[in-house]
């Protein structure tokens, strides 16, 4: 059964499609959390909050409107910068017996930060300013394709096209 399939299965309350679901996508949809979240526990805990979500709107999806790849996706995108947002307004207390130090990167891995952000700006500036903008509100503030469009005003085939190909231009220039 392939992933469209299996939420729907999921929506219909079949015992197992969630697991099967979680054991088919989750090593790729971690990836997108840990993209956002650079951190395991973290990355793990929005894949956690995604896949709970995913058990309770399987019925929203609707496999004419679109794939289940970009639709999970979706979701975890989302429940990783709900968590991003959410650390951000934590406040550390100072206590260590509540492991809320302030830990200090090491000094190389800053630099080596520092040379990959710069990299990444040098490349996003090397783009047409549209595959920039559109790769910016989609990675950066995590609107999805539709909410592009509407924003930008265009149509959503060609933001889609704007992204791809801006993210294919990225990714040979990282290289």
């Amino acid at each position: 059964m392939d992933d469209a399939g299996t939420i729907l299965a999921v929506a219909a309350g079949e015992a197992g499609a969630l697991r099967r679901l979680y054991e088919a996508q989750a090593s790729r949809l971690f990836g997108i959390a840990m993209a956002i979240l650079r951190d395991r526990d973290a990355a793990a805990d929005a894949l956690h909050d995604a896949m709970l979500k995913v058990a309770s709107r399987a019925a929203q999806f609707d496999p004419l409107r679109g794939e289940a790849g970009p639709w999970l996706g979706g979701i975890v995108r989302h429940a990783a910068l709900d968590l991003a947002r959410a650390r951000g307004r934590e406040l550390p207390t100072d206590d260590p017996n509540l492991g809320d130090a302030a830990i200090a990167p090491d000094a190389l891995e800053r630099i080596a930060e520092a040379q990959q952000s710069g990299r990444l700006r040098e490349c996003l500036a090397a783009l047409e300013a549209r595959n920039r903008e559109g790769i910016v509100l989609a990675f950066v503030h995590g609107l999805s394709h539709a909410q592009i469009a509407a924003r930008l005003d265009e149509p959503l085939g060609t933001v889609k096209a704007w992204i791809r190909r801006g993210l294919a231009r990225l990714k040979g220039c990282l290289a």
